[in-house]
């Protein structure tokens, strides 16, 4: 009884703590809500003038679906990869070191990641990958002419997709060890390949659990602040261009809101964050639907019993 307490106050603190940060965010934006209401979700001007003001989130919305969209893009084959690696193909004394070495991945800081994308990555791309991108993909609006600048959407991209790897290559990992031995050996005693195996027997039986690992790794893409703020350069233009510099909602945020010089400009920066909490909560939803239909469609109930 004592523990059923304990831990239903627990559940019970975490439920309250983010219906007070979602009120908080709300009573914050109430200002910007109040004078520019749902048009402010369309609208891509950010002018921040004393007697001018006008603002809207479009071109940080743009941003925030397009550097997350894509990061998920490049780092799903990669983790998927890594976690198939890990699982099927790596010798027993490589696992152990390889495995420590993408989890500590997720450990080192945003900002750690920010300065090596600065002054390595983003020199490094705009001198060679994005100029190969262009010569050869140039008619495509995505790969139009490089930013002078080393920031650029296109880091961004290439460092949200660093920092997501870890989430769902680990995830990915834990789902593929967790597919029964029996059907694994099942499927190679019927003469499959190796790869035939994994591609009918371990990615079906996962399915449900990868694509919650996405969805993951997709809202901790969005949310990102302070790497994506280092990177991108900054600018409210909608542009198709990845090489061109750009924001996202949260990046925005870190940029102007200790520098926001008017109570109308705070509200609309925290009018950011609260589209950021919806987008991250549905997000968060939509993972927990599907890792739930998966173990309905296994066979798990709630207390773990087939």
């Amino acid at each position: 009884m004592i523990l059923q307490g304990v831990a239903g106050l627990a559940a019970a603190g975490a439920t309250s703590l983010v219906i007070l940060i979602a009120w908080k965010v709300v009573d914050g934006a109430r200002p910007s809500i109040s004078k520019f209401g749902l048009a402010f979700v369309w609208h891509d001007v950010w002018n921040p003038v004393v007697g001018r003001e006008a603002y809207g989130a479009a071109s940080f919305l743009f941003g925030t679906v397009i550097t997350s969209f894509f990061a998920l893009l490049i780092a799903t084959p990669l983790a998927l990869g890594i976690a198939l690696f890990l699982t099927e193909l790596a010798p027993r004394v490589v696992r152990g070191p390889v495995t420590a070495l993408v989890e500590t991945l997720a450990a080192v800081p945003s900002v750690v990641i920010g300065l090596w994308g600065i002054l390595v990555l983003g020199p490094a791309l705009r001198s060679n990958i994005e100029r190969w991108l262009h010569s050869g993909l140039g008619f495509i609006p995505l790969f139009g002419h490089a930013s002078a600048a080393g920031a650029s959407i296109f880091t961004a991209i290439v460092v949200l997709s660093i920092m997501i790897l870890p989430i769902v290559s680990s995830i990915s990992r834990e789902l593929f060890l967790g597919v029964p031995p029996e059907l694994k050996e099942g499927a190679l005693a019927l003469g499959t390949t190796r790869w035939e195996m994994v591609r009918g027997v371990m990615f079906p039986y996962a399915r449900g659990g990868i694509a919650a690992a996405l969805i993951l790794g997709l809202g901790r893409a969005m949310g990102e602040a302070i790497a994506v703020t280092q990177v991108i350069g900054g600018g409210t233009v909608i542009s198709w261009n990845l090489f061109n510099q750009g924001d996202t909602l949260a990046s925005k945020i870190a940029a102007e809101y200790q520098g926001a010089t008017s109570n109308l400009e705070v509200a609309s920066l925290i009018y950011l964050g609260l589209i950021l909490l919806v987008l991250s909560l549905a997000a968060n939803l939509v993972a927990q639907t599907i890792v739930r239909r998966s173990a309905r469609k296994h066979g798990v109930t709630r207390g773990g019993r087939a």
